[in-house]
């Protein structure tokens, strides 16, 4: 049986680290934001290039934050619209209504799956004041023709980028030695999931806000914790949502094996991308470029239910990402009655097949030759 993804795996390559670090943590008796949390916060932001980073509990709760943190410094007002693709997750979806705000849900572009700047353009009405991009799959979206259509049109851009941890773009910018950046320094804020199955996963739930924006920092750090900076000194109204210590010490060790993690996942779909030959499956785009790290590697097929089959019968693992969109949810019942025909296709189609770091040479010819063969 080739696992889908096989967390294990992935991890006992740190068991050792992650031992002496629970150690090191349960010795020193400071169990809630101590050394660790600063120490990830500090690499986190340098590996992402920006000036803060702040841990939260999880990642649905790092977006809800960066969206009431703005509420709270006047940059949003409640029930203000934010554009969110309508073939995310629905977390993307849940921070914005959690926040206060309305979702404006807009088709992704069918190649790449990301949203599209031209349904962007289309759905801009004078009451919208943001757009919450989702880089989906661990592919970056268009942020170059994002990023010039909020700056016509005075909106705040907000990535998801709870799947691409380390995807880097190239960005259209004039100032000097910032035309490359990563994931977490593309718009004006960040959310990032630790969310165990992610290329950088904690051993639980775990998040961040990565920004450079002094303010929304500050507000952000603050409103996790209460909203108080300084024990039983409440500034503003907030929440309990602390990055955990223990889950910071293990991104810590596995921080610094991302890159080389996220390159592998990406030789692992190149070589998908070239040897599997089957007019039954659609590929995904991919641009060669390292603006994809492969969260999941995620294929169409027409006939899905018949495909799953044939994969549990010849022992290849997978997952949908996702099997109902959003606006059919039962929990978003406001949106039950709207069309989106590119997103019900992706979702009636689409199809996860294995992808990992620690996939062997033989394991990922395995999957390529039974794929070719259906």
């Amino acid at each position: 049986m080739i696992k889908f993804l096989d967390l294990h795996k992935i991890n006992a390559r740190f068991e050792i680290h992650f031992q002496e670090r629970f150690r090191s943590f349960l010795n020193s008796g400071y169990y809630i934001l101590g050394s660790e949390v600063e120490r990830f916060e500090a690499d986190f932001a340098s590996y992402c290039g920006t000036n803060y980073c702040i841990g939260t509990a999880n990642g649905l709760d790092a977006l809800t934050l960066i969206f009431k943190s703005y509420i709270h410094l006047g940059k949003l007002q409640r029930n203000d619209e934010v554009i969110v693709p309508a073939n995310t997750y629905i977390a993307s979806i849940l921070s914005v209504i959690n926040a206060g705000l309305k979702p404006v849900l807009v088709e992704p572009d069918l190649e790449t799956y990301n949203i599209s700047p031209e349904e962007i353009t289309k759905h801009i009405t004078p009451n919208t004041k943001a757009i919450l991009v989702v880089h989906l799959y661990g592919q970056l979206a268009d942020m170059n023709a994002i990023n010039a259509l909020a700056k016509s049109e005075g909106l705040l851009v907000i990535e998801d980028a709870a799947q691409a941890h380390g995807a880097v773009a190239n960005l259209n910018v004039k100032t000097p030695n910032s035309k490359i950046r990563k994931s977490g320094n593309l718009g004006d804020a960040a959310a990032f999931s630790f969310y165990p199955t992610k290329n950088l996963g904690a051993l639980g739930d775990a998040g961040a806000v990565t920004t450079n924006d002094e303010d929304l920092a500050q507000t952000v750090k603050l409103m996790r914790n209460y909203g108080s900076s300084k024990k039983y000194v409440n500034e503003i109204a907030g929440v309990n949502s602390r990055l955990d210590e223990l889950q910071a010490a293990f991104l810590n060790i596995k921080l610094k094996h991302l890159d080389e993690d996220n390159s592998k996942r990406r030789s692992i779909g190149k070589r998908y991308l070239q040897e599997i030959k089957n007019k039954k499956l659609i590929l995904p785009f991919y641009s060669c470029e390292n603006d994809h790290v492969f969260h999941v590697f995620v294929i169409r097929v027409i006939d899905r239910a018949d495909f799953e089959a044939y994969l549990h019968a010849h022992d290849i693992g997978y997952l949908i990402h996702y099997p109902i969109p959003p606006h059919q949810q039962n929990a978003l019942s406001m949106f039950n009655e709207e069309l989106f025909p590119i997103t019900e296709k992706i979702h009636k189609t689409i199809i996860s097949i294995p992808m990992s770091p620690v996939m062997s040479e033989d394991e990922i010819s395995t999957v390529i030759n039974v794929l070719n063969a259906y």
